[in-house]
């Protein structure tokens, strides 16, 4: 039985297996648009900065 997974993006279904060259997600197309969604800070891990630009103001430079 294969194991199958839904596609972060659209959620269809995707076989996890070694030649389902895209997983997890279901296509090229379903990867770059969640890129770019990081990419453009749509998608976010939730928790405090790294580096606090008051205690360091040449961190971001």
């Amino acid at each position: 039985m294969v194991t199958t997974v839904n596609c972060p993006q659209c959620g269809k279904s995707v076989p996890w297996q070694d030649d389902q060259k895209w997983k997890p997600f279901c296509s090229e197309r379903c990867k770059l648009i969640d890129l770019g969604e990081w990419a453009s800070e749509g998608h976010r891990i939730a928790g405090d900065p790294v580096i606090d630009p008051d205690q360091d103001p040449d961190a971001y430079h």
